[in-house]
C-alpha cells in the first residue's frame, strides 16, 4: 500500500472529525467525531513510522552483523498507548452524556440548562 494513500486518509478522516465537531450539537455525535479525529491521528502516526520493504520490530535470530531496514517501534508503542488512552476518555465523555441526559433530557448542546449563547 502507498504512503500517499495513508496520507490521503489522514487528511480524510482529520478533516471529518473536525467538521463534525464544530458543526454537531448533539453530544454522541461530539464523542464519534473526537474519535474518528483520534482514529486519523493514529494513522497518521503509524505512517510516520512505516519503511517499505522493512521488517517488523520484533525478537528474531538475525545476526547483528546484517543489514536489514526494520519499521520504527516509537510510532507503535505510543499508538498502543494513544488507543487505551482514548477507550478511557471515549468511556468517560458517554458517561457525562448520559448523565446530562438523566439530567436535561436532552443531548443537544444548544438546550441544555445553565448554557447561554454567545
Amino acid at each position: 500500500m502507498s504512503a500517499i494513500i495513508l496520507y490521503i486518509t489522514f487528511v480524510l478522516l482529520f478533516t471529518m472529525g473536525l467538521f463534525a465537531l464544530i458543526f454537531k450539537r448533539n453530544l454522541i455525535k461530539i464523542v464519534i467525531a473526537l474519535n474518528i479525529l483520534d482514529s486519523g491521528m493514529n494513522l497518521f502516526f503509524i505512517t510516520l513510522g512505516y519503511r517499505h520493504n522493512a521488517t517488523a520490530p520484533i525478537f528474531t535470530l538475525l545476526p547483528w552483523d546484517t543489514h536489514i531496514t526494520m519499521v520504527l517501534p516509537t510510532p507503535q508503542a505510543l499508538i498502543l498507548t494513544n488507543i487505551v488512552i482514548g477507550f478511557a476518555t471515549t468511556a468517560l465523555m458517554l458517561g457525562v452524556a448520559i448523565l446530562t441526559y438523566r439530567n436535561n433530557k436532552t443531548l443537544d448542546t444548544r438546550k441544555l440548562r445553565g448554557v447561554e449563547e454567545l
